[in-house]
């Protein structure tokens, strides 16, 4: 029979319209928009995640690096950027990189660890030394008193040359010969008495002995010519050596003349130093590169089609890497594509007549060049979806140098021929940006990760209702507005706006951390006041905003809806059924998330297979709802079975339900809908029922709470409200209320109730409006109480089954 405290249990059970929704009074705040207060100078909550970010910056140790953690939308990369940037900086250490030619092996460039600044300042040296040495070596070459003195070295040993030549010849007349240059060798012909080269007629007419003596003698002009060829290339290569010394110490006077004017600007960077020497040398080896050629003339076509007429001086430049002149404090640098190559830095190369050519000043630099000495702050997703990325990253952090390659030599059959600049020092503390899946998958995994990030930020996804964070939240709206030129916001949209960040955050006392969703209803927001032609932002563009945001994403809510008010699903909202509960379920869209009930069903009979679950028997049923349903048993146990055993088979379904079943947030609804069965007795269908039970009885939170109350609500207000309808939630849930304030409307009107239960008994007491009955000391129930006509129907069952055995 009916309880007659069943009111009395429903009022004391019953929230009230002020439980239902933290709401914030506009009054409290003294200002009267967003224009009037100060602007955010830090982040807005976070102070565990501040805490444990400041320590991993002051610790300045290898593998230190710190991974911060947490749901997108926490504002993590702006929060870490703003933490760095303002972490004071009282040990930088920063350097001008630099690479240069090897002027001994081309192919390994030098690198200059340089004072910041000088960097720039010796790459501007380097250009006006080429540009000046351009000039006076040529001039040097073509003054008056070198060609001179080049004259007087030539003409010397042209006077040796022809004196060799004059008495060769003389000695060949000697001999009876004349001597004629014939190509590159001389030819001796027999002469007349007439001093003229003997006609052919004559020579045919010699006799024997004359012949005899003309091949000997010939003989013997051929080995003093010889001799004399000896002395003559003998003396051109002392002319050229002479020439060559001569021209050196022409160019050396030029050379050293700027060489030493260029050390006194770097007396106290010997590394300058002993690169400038090695300039020095190369110069004077090479000075004829300065000096205009017909040969150069010629081959300007070709330098033409090269389109690089400086090639030659090219080995003279520096290629700065890394220019740290301009840089006050730690750099800072967020990856915004961390390929390997954005990374570690790359070597280019250029097409040259169809040859890939390059060299030291094809180095470019990478984000951990520009960061060296300071932060690089990097997003998980973005490093881990590049090929061999976090590989090389991992590479340069374990052995605290920048070593850059060409990755494509791991995978090529054929090697291909670079450069292999000197690597770089590394030091440089990686921020990496990501959720907690990818930090456990990483730390489980991969045991370098766990040797190179020693620290982890936990992002919390809400933070304290407190004084300090809701002035922290004005000052957000007001900087915002004024960063982006929005509309400021009057104090009535103030406290919508912190209404929904409760909401959000799902706890009265709680605000959400997640900013980028509420910078969405900043946004929109200002574009409603704009349409509707408001200077401010007030509480009615707040709400509209909230109601247009719905709208976009709410169509599949309708159609089920729809569906229910149709028929097609079947939910009772009024009347009374045994073993039929209105259950409640999230549907999760992904941005958009709403509660519809959905039709518990349970059937009970005599049996010894226990509770079936029907939805894990057709494989739609999720582990964690498994657990609850075995739940059940243990409960039931405890309660009925402590004097015989339990005959029972009980099948539980989800009716309707084609997508899948998983959470334990229907456990207890479950097990409302089998004690019904059990002690036939009905339930109220204007009430619905979620939270999940312990095999004690008692009840526990649940999530979703707030949208699965309106979604119940939608269905009684579309069928029609009774003033009997409600919703049963767990006591601990009461804290997680922010409601619509339609439906907190509805409770104050008497139209629709919630209720808080803490056990099964509690919500079996509202459900049927019948006792649930205590046992007494022979743990026995009362019969007319839901309790006892459930041992009643038990103890049936197990007699019934004794007897089929006999």
């Amino acid at each position: 029979m009916k309880n007659s405290n069943e009111q009395f249990i429903k009022q004391q059970a019953a929230l009230k319209p002020n439980e239902l929704k933290k709401t914030v009074d506009d009054t409290v705040f003294t200002f009267e928009s967003t224009e009037q207060v100060e602007q955010l100078t830090t982040i807005v909550g976070q102070q565990r995640a501040r805490s444990v970010m400041n320590f991993g910056l002051h610790v300045n140790r290898p593998g230190y690096n710190l991974y911060v953690s947490g749901i997108v939308g926490t504002g993590k990369t702006s929060f870490v950027t703003s933490v760095v940037n303002d972490f004071p900086a009282t040990d930088v250490k920063l350097f001008d990189w630099c690479y240069v030619n090897n002027f001994e092996d081309a192919y390994k460039p030098n690198v200059l660890k340089l004072p910041v600044g000088v960097g720039k300042k010796l790459k501007k040296s380097m250009d006006t030394l080429v540009h000046d040495l351009k000039i006076d070596i040529p001039n040097a070459f073509t003054e008056e008193n070198h060609q001179k003195n080049r004259g007087s070295i030539i003409r010397k040993y042209k006077e040796k040359i022809e004196n060799i030549y004059k008495k060769t010849d003389q000695t060949a007349k000697d001999y009876g010969f004349l001597l004629k240059q014939s190509g590159s060798t001389i030819v001796t012909i027999p002469m007349g008495v007439d001093g003229l080269p003997m006609d052919e007629e004559t020579f045919n007419s010699l006799d024997e002995e004359q012949l005899q003596t003309i091949e000997k003698n010939s003989t013997s002009i051929q080995e003093i010519i010889l001799e004399a060829t000896k002395a003559i290339h003998s003396f051109e290569q002392e002319l050229k050596k002479s020439l060559t010394a001569f021209d050196h110490q022409t160019a050396l006077i030029a050379i050293n003349f700027h060489i030493d004017e260029l050390k006194k600007s770097y007396t106290d960077c010997p590394e300058v130093i002993h690169y400038i020497k090695a300039v020095r040398q190369d110069l004077v080896e090479n000075f004829h590169i300065f000096l205009p050629t017909e040969e150069k003339k010629e081959e300007k076509p070709l330098g033409v089609i090269f389109k690089d007429d400086q090639q030659a001086f090219k080995k003279y430049t520096i290629n700065i890497v890394v220019d740290n002149s301009e840089t006050k404090t730690k750099p800072v640098i967020v990856a915004d594509n961390p390929t390997f190559y954005n990374l570690i830095g790359k070597v280019e190369y250029e097409n040259r007549m169809g040859i890939m050519s390059t060299d030291f000043t094809k180095i470019k630099p990478g984000y951990l060049h520009e960061a060296n000495g300071g932060y690089l702050i990097i997003q998980a997703k973005d490093i881990f979806s590049k090929s061999q990325a976090w590989e090389g990253l991992k590479r340069a952090l374990l052995t605290h140098k920048l070593q850059i390659e060409n990755i494509g030599e791991h995978t090529s059959i054929i090697a291909t021929a670079s450069v292999n600049p000197d690597p770089i020092p590394l030091d440089v503390k990686i921020i990496i940006i990501g959720n907690m899946e990818i930090y456990q998958l990483l730390y489980n995994h991969d045991e370098d990760f766990r040797k190179l990030f020693k620290i982890r930020v936990d992002f919390d996804v809400e933070m304290k209702y407190n004084k300090d964070n809701i002035t922290g939240l004005v000052s957000f709206i007001h900087t915002h507005c004024r960063k982006y030129g929005l509309r400021h916001f009057d104090r009535t949209a103030v406290a919508k706006l912190i209404e929904y960040s409760s909401r959000l955050a799902g706890h009265q006392n709680k605000l959400s951390t997640r900013f980028n969703l509420q910078v969405e209803l900043i946004y929109e927001a200002d574009a409603w006041a704009s349409m509707m032609g408001d200077d401010l932002v007030t509480a009615k563009h707040i709400e509209k905003a909230i109601q247009e945001k719905i709208y976009r994403s709410n169509l599949y809510e309708e159609k089920i809806q729809a569906s229910i008010d149709e028929g097609s699903i079947l939910i009772d909202t009024t009347g009374e059924k045994i073993g039929q509960v209105n259950g409640l379920a999230v549907y999760d869209l992904g941005q958009y998330h709403f509660g519809k009930p959905t039709r518990i069903t349970a059937t009970t009979f005599m049996g010894r297979k226990g509770f079936v679950n029907i939805e894990r028997e057709s494989q739609m049923s999720g582990n964690i709802h498994n657990k609850g349903v075995y739940i059940l048993g243990g409960y039931l146990g405890q309660k009925f079975a402590q004097k015989y055993p339990l005959v029972l088979t009980a099948h539980i379904a989800f009716e309707q339900s084609y997508g899948g079943v998983d959470g334990d947030s229907a456990s207890s609804t479950e097990l409302y809908a089998i004690l019904s069965s059990l002690s036939e007795i009905p339930i109220d269908q204007g009430l619905a029922v979620t939270g999940s039970v312990n095999q004690n009885g008692e009840i526990q939170p649940i999530g979703g709470v707030n949208e699965k109350i309106e979604g119940f609500y939608n269905v009684c207000k579309s069928k029609g409200l009774t003033g009997t309808q409600g919703v049963l939630i767990p006591h601990q849930n009461v804290q997680n209320l922010m409601l619509r304030d339609e439906v907190i409307d509805a409770v104050r009107a008497g139209q629709f109730h919630i209720y808080k239960v803490r056990t099964i008994e509690e919500g079996i007491e509202i459900l049927t409006g019948v006792a649930a009955g205590q046992p007494d000391q022979d743990g026995t129930y009362e019969k007319e109480t839901v309790y006892g006509k459930v041992a009643e129907k038990l103890k049936l069952f197990m007699e019934l089954a004794k007897e089929q055995e006999k």
